[in-house]
């Protein structure tokens, strides 16, 4: 299959929902592409294919999709799973950070002792839009000593400059699919 031919049915696979959170907005929701098992498969194979073979050491996913798709990219690379959530949800010792969202800050967290210094780890998330919650995972993870090695994410919103952001930080950036707009 060729990279048209991918991206169209990864498209096909990606509900579009509009107004949703609120007008304007068009939700790009992918629960659609994880419940076609084609799709699903095609498109983790898809994130992972530049760091096949390359030593990955954890893979870490930003709540709550990146999970999902964070899971599956570490069983296929071999890897370790982080979750970074927000803050409040883990249980033993934390590392936190605050970062901007469209309205204001948050915070996210992970384990401090989920990531040992010099560990290479690859980002995961279903979506990248301003960048905001991507970058403070990056920042959070790199303040324990992480090497973040790439940030891999199903859709790219690119009008909104959230994957140059990370490429700012000097990480590669692994998108599968572009959509215009917010």
């Amino acid at each position: 299959m060729n990279t048209s031919d991918f991206e169209a049915d990864l498209n096909a696979a990606i509900r579009t929902i509009p107004d949703y959170p609120k007008p304007g907005i068009m939700f790009r929701d992918i629960t659609t592409l994880l419940g076609n098992a084609r799709a699903f498969r095609r498109a983790i194979d898809e994130m992972v294919q530049p760091w096949a073979g390359s030593k990955i050491d954890k893979v870490a996913g930003i709540e709550a999709r990146g999970f999902i798709l964070g899971g599956a990219v570490a069983h296929q690379v071999s890897a370790g799973f982080v979750p970074i959530r927000k803050k409040g949800k883990l249980p033993h010792t934390t590392v936190r950070i605050a970062y901007s969202l469209e309205y204001g800050l948050d915070e996210m967290e992970m384990h401090a002792d989920a990531i040992t210094p010099g560990e290479r780890v690859i980002l995961v998330d279903d979506l990248i839009a301003t960048g905001g919650t991507a970058e403070g995972a990056v920042k959070l993870m790199r303040q324990i000593g992480a090497d973040v090695v790439a940030a891999c994410f199903v859709i790219d919103l690119p009008d909104l400059g959230g994957a140059d952001k990370i490429r700012a930080l000097g990480v590669p950036v692994r998108t599968l699919i572009s959509f215009g707009g917010h």
